[in-house]
């Protein structure tokens, strides 16, 4: 069934400024009558902007995004050597106490997709009893030799956001979404190495005080074989002492900005956010990891959830030991970390190496209490969108603040592109409006919204104007630009929300340049 299309009221201002003179006057009266008119219509506009209840047709142009453009600090440029060197160190401690097997075979449950049992879990790894004892002994070397907290290294607070490849035209929403909903925190886009940077993008991110960072210039990469492994590592070597990681698929709702001062987050330096599952690893991982001082089943009863890592905090400063022993289980993650904490179970990967180290050095944490909410899509299906997650500021009740995008992961080239599969520079998989399968191509090719209308005013949000907003940005006025992909990203948005577009002689003549005002009809 076909969901109506969201339409607004129209605008029905139309400002125009007649003026007619007998006397022209010399062309210096001419002039200086023009200048007049000029700063009366800037005043004007200000005025009618920022006192007005009536929108107008220039309201559209003047957007958080445009306001906040060059006037966000850049992040400080962080000492390569000296992160480099931290790192190798680590790197070093790491080579020489591995886990044991060094590689452990991943195998899937046989449950026909239902959470395993006890039994289940208990026997789903195999680990000699000699091997535990030499991964134990190993970890607790590890955790004596960790490198102190490197004072003067880091400072600050900010956003860590994991790009490259692909993922780049995911963040790029996500990042316009931040500066769209008025988030002034710096921002660190990370990426792998120059081979997954998209040309031109990073000196268009420093306009609106986010930068660039690779890997690949403070450590040898080669060593990172899983993508799994690139999140811990940006969060490592990033220049912020205080850190809001969030993936690249994550657009955020609300404005972050404030989450650092919240109490969950002072009284003890890190927010976390759960899953859905419950914890399936292996008895011997608390042994390993010195949590009890035998295998034990101690995490498996437990009622608390695994987290979900497409958003987390952290404070380096309190938790420096910790993050470098959750660097550790990342570093062997692939091979045997991730196996051992999650033994093939849905969420394999790095997002419980977090909680695990924390509570192997028996530092406390904050676990965000409300349960995240499934977003599906707008259908007589059960088709998911992602995983809304709630605002850590609030320990009493949800508020909606990041949408981590784990099934439909907004992009403009991954919704509206024609023919991006076969581009060799570029290419992505069949867009959602060139795929018939996809769970939302109907919805792009009829034009109507993703989200269910009705779950959003159930919390009180409307995101799905402004991520469109973010992806037309995209689509038209950056390093993507193309115009075919414009012009159907702005057929939809106007089919769909009403929205116009224009740049009037006005907005130019006031040095709005080539801005594009958006408005509703």
């Amino acid at each position: 069934m076909q969901a109506p299309r969201e339409r607004y009221g129209r605008w029905n201002s139309d400002a125009r400024i007649v003026a007619n003179s007998r006397d022209q006057g010399s062309p210096r009266q001419q002039a200086i009558v023009l200048v007049g008119w000029i700063l009366l219509l800037l005043v004007g506009l200000r005025a009618t902007q920022y006192f007005s209840s009536t929108p107008t047709r220039f309201l559209g142009c003047d957007s958080p995004r445009d306001r906040l453009a060059q006037s966000i600090p850049l992040p400080r440029e962080p000492s390569v050597v000296l992160l480099s060197q931290t790192w190798d160190k680590l790197q070093t401690i790491f080579d020489n106490y591995p886990p044991q097997p060094l590689t452990l075979r991943q195998k899937k449950f046989n449950t026909g997709g239902n959470f395993p049992d006890i039994e289940s879990i208990r026997n789903q790894t195999e680990i000699s009893e000699d091997d535990s004892k030499v991964s134990r002994a190993n970890h607790v070397e590890v955790t004596k030799n960790l490198v102190p907290y490197p004072k003067g290294l880091f400072s600050g607070r900010g956003i860590v956001m994991l790009a490259g490849g692909r993922y780049s035209g995911y963040a790029s929403t996500g990042l316009g979404m931040l500066r769209e909903i008025g988030c002034t925190l710096p921002v660190e886009v990370w990426m792998k190495d120059t081979q997954e940077e998209k040309s031109g993008w990073c000196q268009e991110l420093r306009k609106e005080g986010m930068v660039c960072r690779r890997l690949s210039d403070y450590m040898d990469v080669s060593k990172l074989e899983h993508g799994y492994q690139l999140k811990i590592n940006s969060i490592l070597l990033s220049s912020f002492e205080q850190v809001l990681f969030l993936d690249g698929d994550n657009v955020p709702v609300r404005n972050p900005d404030g989450i650092f001062d919240s109490k969950s987050f002072t009284d003890t330096g890190v927010v976390l956010w759960s899953d859905y599952w419950r914890h399936s690893g292996s008895p011997v991982l608390p042994y390993v990891l010195g949590i009890t001082g035998e295998a034990s089943e101690v995490l498996i009863q437990e009622e608390n959830k695994t987290v979900e890592s497409g958003q987390l905090m952290w404070d380096k400063k309190i938790h420096w030991k910790s993050l470098c022993l959750a660097t550790y289980y990342n570093y062997y993650g692939p091979q045997h970390y991730y196996t051992l904490i999650s033994q093939g179970w849905a969420g394999w990967g790095d997002k419980d190496t977090f909680p695990m180290a924390l509570r192997s050095l028996q530092q406390k944490y904050y676990t965000v209490p409300h349960d995240l909410k499934t977003l599906f899509v707008n259908d007589d299906t059960l088709h998911g969108i992602g995983m809304l997650q709630a605002d850590p500021t609030n320990q009493t009740g949800y508020e909606p603040m990041f949408l981590h995008s784990n099934v439909v992961k907004w992009g403009a080239r991954a919704f509206m592109c024609i023919g991006c599969a076969s581009d060799p520079m570029d290419p992505v998989a069949l867009s959602a409006l060139e795929n018939p399968e996809n769970s939302i191509h109907q919805h792009l090719k009829e034009h109507y919204r993703i989200f269910k209308i009705e779950d959003m005013e159930a919390m009180g949000i409307d995101p799905e104007p402004l991520i469109w907003k973010s992806m037309e940005h995209t689509a038209c006025r950056s390093v993507w630009k193309d115009d075919g992909l414009c012009a159907r990203t702005r057929e939809h948005m106007e089919k769909t929300f009403g929205h116009q577009f224009r740049v009037g002689r006005i907005a130019g003549l006031l040095g709005y340049g080539d801005r594009v005002c958006i408005f509703n009809q």
